[in-house]
């Protein structure tokens, strides 16, 4: 994991900050406080990147749809495909989660 190298109580502290974020509404208000709008339009880009490769989408119709590079594309892909797992994961989480609100 690339974050190892990172990793320390700055970083927990953050993580933990994040663990401790009860709803969408507080996200909002502590991403706000915390990042640019630059910078969290950019991690949410990373995560529709990463739903319309998972879907199967081209590389042109990810960058037509989400404006992403294909840097970024790729970087996310590379993610997929060697990464962690959780983009998997999450994006899972979101979907269960979706389908049990509509039931």
């Amino acid at each position: 994991m690339q974050i190892n190298k990172l990793r320390g109580k700055e970083l927990d502290q953050l993580f933990q900050a994040v663990l401790s974020l009860q709803d969408l509404e507080e996200c909002y208000r502590f991403f706000d406080d915390l990042c640019t709008i630059n910078e969290i339009q950019s991690l949410a880009q990373r995560l529709d990147v990463a739903r319309m490769l998972r879907e199967g989408n081209t590389y042109h119709k990810i960058e037509t749809e989400t404006g992403a590079s294909t840097a970024t594309i790729s970087r996310v892909k590379r993610c997929l495909n060697f990464g962690n797992d959780t983009y998997e994961m999450v994006l899972e989480r979101i979907k269960e989660d979706i389908k049990a609100e509509k039931e």
